[in-house]
């Protein structure tokens, strides 16, 4: 059963439409009924709707009974990793991420720091769909607590980080909740950071705060006027990074993720590396060369950690900048993952360029069919059992999300939408001959399937 409120990277939709103040008090009063109470860590980022939210949030919580512990404006990974810090029950970051200023979400953690499983994510919902709230006694209700999170998460970064070698740093805050962290974070480790956009603001002047190749070309026109050699652009609520170069481009997702994957594997002699479906083979082939062994979830970071703490992994990450560094906490954090990088760095004694190009980069390429939301689960059953019908060499096959299917050329997903009636087919090779090859079978296969299954 899949929850119906929770997406994959929590509840998020249109602020005072889809994400009221009804809504977030009623979640609150479901986590403090789920925890008896209880403490709940609770942070926002930029956004204009933030606090708006945040109070009817911490309404529900104290109905409850449980106690606030109210970290401000900060960027997610921060309002996870004091969960565990502070010894809490739970923990809500108010945050859309990447989204546009008009829209707004909760994103929520447990205990142990990480997203919520799907199961519970379904105990949240059951909660909220049978209206079944534990509400206090009148002299129950909880308290809200303003308390610190940015000092001792600065201070645990220099615990946990090594030497960071010398580097002339350029950073896009894009006015989002890492504005609060990341200038106190690289003073502190004694790195020269020269920053843009560095003004929290919740109307995203600079633009929707999502760091792509086409909105990182702003920083990489300032590094390159400032002669700086590495940049970082961070996502709205900082759980997400991409690096630039010292030629001011954004380097590959894939390559730049594969790279520090191997790296770990490399660090800790062994070990098991987490990432998506979607994610490039070259993954598998630096985690494998290291010594270690890579598990593949759905997309997702939810799915990711959960998958880490399973098998214990050393690294996860999807090619979207979102990494996770098991050490230290499990929840993707941007800052971290870019000083982790710098660290990986100083001990290869590399450049950015030479630490990327260890990674191979295969050609790949996306198509989207057309199909109907009412169509997909009966299409996508077909796929996985007719597949065959167009690949007749395959090795191995995935249906944890969508249907994967690795071949000795490379691999091919096909898989549904969450938000577009569409099946999305997604190809990478060895080369551009085996892309278009496989893309066409994948079409086809697709076209085919979708004919019979009408």
């Amino acid at each position: 059963m899949k929850p119906r409120l929770f997406g994959s990277s929590g509840i998020r939709g249109l602020a005072n439409i889809d994400i009221t103040t009804t809504l977030a008090q009623r979640v609150g009063a479901a986590l403090a009924t789920l925890h008896h109470g209880g403490t709940i860590v609770v942070g926002r980022d930029a956004r204009v709707t933030g606090p708006m939210l945040e109070t009817a949030l911490n309404s529900g919580l104290a109905s409850g009974g449980a106690d606030t512990l109210s970290v401000g404006l900060v960027p997610t990974p921060v309002t996870a990793w004091m969960i565990r810090e502070t010894g809490s029950d739970a923990g809500v970051e108010i945050t859309a991420s990447h989204n546009p200023p008009q829209y707004n979400g909760l994103k929520v953690f447990n205990a142990m720091g990480m997203s919520l499983t799907i199961e519970q994510q379904l105990k949240v919902e059951e909660v909220l769909e049978k209206e079944a709230y534990n509400l206090a006694e009148w002299d129950g209700v909880g308290t809200v607590e303003e308390v610190d999170a940015i000092e001792p998460y600065v201070e645990r970064l220099g615990e946990t980080l090594n030497e960071l070698g010398n580097h002339n740093v350029g950073l896009d805050l894009f006015c989002g909740a890492t504005c609060t962290v990341a200038s106190v974070a690289y003073e502190e480790l004694g790195i020269e950071a020269e920053i843009i956009n560095g003004v929290p603001d919740g109307m995203f002047p600079a633009g929707n705060p999502e760091p792509d190749r086409n909105s990182l070309a702003r920083l990489g026109a300032f590094m390159k006027s400032r002669g700086l050699t590495i940049g970082f652009g961070y996502d709205g609520d900082g759980d997400r990074m991409m690096p630039v170069g010292e030629d001011g481009e954004m380097v590959s997702p894939d390559r730049v993720l594969a790279a520090y994957a191997g790296y770990a594997v490399e660090r800790n002699q062994g070990g098991v590396v987490v990432t998506h479906v979607g994610a490039s083979m070259n993954v598998d082939d630096m985690v494998r060369q290291a010594g270690g062994k890579v598990i593949r979830t759905p997309v997702g970071d939810a799915f990711i950690t959960e998958a880490m703490a399973e098998h214990n992994a050393v690294f996860g990450g999807e090619p979207v900048g979102a990494w996770v560094m098991p050490e230290v906490h499990m929840c993707p954090d941007g800052v971290l993952a870019s000083l982790k990088l710098l660290e990986a760095l100083e001990h290869k004694e590399m450049t950015l360029k030479e630490f990327v190009e260890q990674a191979p980069e295969y050609p790949l390429d996306r198509a989207k069919l057309e199909c109907s939301n009412e169509l997909k689960p009966k299409a996508m059953k077909a796929i996985a059992e007719n597949y065959q019908d167009a690949y007749k060499d395959v090795s191995s096959v995935s249906t944890v999300d969508g249907v994967r299917l690795e071949m000795n050329n490379g691999w091919v997903l096909i898989r549904p939408s969450g938000t577009e009636p569409i099946i999305r087919v997604t190809v990478e090779g060895k080369t551009s001959e085996d892309v278009e090859s496989l893309m066409e079978k994948g079409k086809s296969l697709v076209r085919d399937t979708l004919v019979r299954v009408k």
